[in-house]
């Protein structure tokens, strides 16, 4: 098959020595369903990762003003250059281990959203470190939007756009069709808008990778789009007596316990919003909601949460 695989960004870790661990585990689960014979393209997630950047940027600037302030959207750069070097490097050397010679590359990609969109106007995307709710009051305090994010602390919000157009897309189709394994549209993507002429202007916002990597898998043709997470299936009630997890699943029944507040904005909502509208795109496409572990397995339609129309 032809998976696009969203990978968490907090799977990674919050520094770059838990990433280059974490990074290890990870290569191997993607290095086994190329093995098994799919073509793979690789996304994920920023949310720690660009927060610590944009806030390293700020202290640079506190301490030489002259230097002037990063935008968010070249920190998202940065973030998609160094995750991605981590994974291709990685994940170049496992295949190589088993003897499979593929290239692997990152690819530094453009997204284009509305500038216009709603999501500017109310943050609700977390990123950076979790904090305490001092720490969170002191950053209301500066002006900063903050939310308690599942239980697990607060995090600094930021807006989050909706994905409209893969900048890189048909550069992404060549390099997967010549048999190359792309880790592209990190971090759900550098946000642009269209400015003046062919100019891309960049925006301050994070992208949720998993409706990049949705609109990604669309349009590549996918046949699975496999979103990556802490827990290996979905549930309803979560946390209550009666949870129920949820395995083989239709979009209308995924639809209706969204209807019920079943899902949290900004944590498990948004996976299942994009796995619901890539296995409504097309007939005989399938969306997986699973932990890393349980990819292949998932796959192989054993564990998970599939989704289908």
């Amino acid at each position: 098959m032809k998976v696009v695989i969203a990978l968490g960004g907090n799977a990674l870790g919050d520094t770059l020595p838990e990433q280059m661990v974490n990074v290890k585990k990870t290569v191997k689960v993607i290095a086994d369903l190329i093995e098994d014979g799919n073509t793979v393209i690789l996304s994920h997630g920023n949310g720690p990762q660009v927060g610590m950047i944009n806030i390293a940027m700020g202290e640079l600037h506190k301490a030489q003003p002259d230097l002037p302030v990063i935008p968010m959207s070249v920190c998202d750069a940065m973030s998609q250059g160094y995750i991605g070097y981590d994974l291709q490097n990685a994940l170049r050397e496992e295949l190589l281990d088993r003897g499979i010679h593929k290239g692997v590359c990152t690819l530094i990609t453009q997204v284009v959203v509305d500038k216009d969109d709603p999501a500017f106007l109310s943050p609700t995307k977390p990123i950076g470190r979790f904090m305490d709710k001092a720490e969170a009051d002191e950053l209301i305090k500066l002006g900063y939007t903050v939310m308690e994010d599942a239980g697990r602390g607060y995090r600094r919000t930021i807006a989050s756009p909706k994905p409209v157009e893969i900048v890189e897309l048909d550069v992404i189709k060549s390099l997967v069709d010549n048999g190359n394994v792309v880790i592209a549209a990190g971090g759900g993507g550098i946000p642009v808008v269209h400015a003046k002429g062919n100019h891309l202007r960049g925006v301050g916002a994070v992208i949720d990778k998993d409706f990049a990597s949705c609109l990604m898998a669309k349009n590549l043709d996918a046949d699975c789009l496999v979103i990556l997470t802490a827990v290996e299936t979905v549930a309803i009630n979560f946390g209550k007596p009666n949870e129920k997890e949820l395995y083989n699943v239709t979009v209308d029944e995924m639809n209706k316990y969204i209807e019920e507040g079943h899902f949290a904005a900004g944590s498990m909502l948004p996976k299942v919003q994009a796995a619901i509208d890539f296995a409504s795109s097309k007939p005989g496409r399938t969306a997986l909601i699973t932990h890393l572990n349980k990819a292949r397995d998932g796959i192989n339609g054993k564990t998970g949460t599939r989704i289908i129309k």
